[in-house]
């Protein structure tokens, strides 16, 4: 008889790295990892991965006006609009009070 074996639970590849952070700065993250029951050091990662999503998204929309022109005001709200209802946010209260 033989036997296949399956592991389902692969181990994350990780790359250790030493990092210099200023006290206090390294006991808010370590409060802030607490906080929301995670690693200091998966904190961080998570926190550097969110970072560089924000950036390539500026960097898009900076491509993108480049190609096709300033986005209108109005285009702006619906994407900001966008952005806060795809992270479950309320809508921004000042958008209404914004002048066209």
């Amino acid at each position: 008889m033989s036997y296949l074996l399956c592991y389902h639970n692969v181990m994350a590849q990780r790359e250790k790295r030493s990092v210099s952070l200023p006290p206090d700065l390294a006991r808010a993250i370590e409060q802030a990892a607490k906080a929301e029951g995670t690693t200091f050091s998966a904190w961080l990662a998570q926190t550097a991965a969110h970072r560089l999503k924000l950036e390539a998204g500026r960097q898009a929309i900076a491509e993108w006006e480049r190609e096709n022109g300033p986005l209108t005001e109005a285009e702006r709200a619906d994407g900001l609009a966008r952005a806060r209802s795809s992270l479950g946010r309320a809508p921004d209260p000042a958008a209404g009070r914004r002048s066209a």
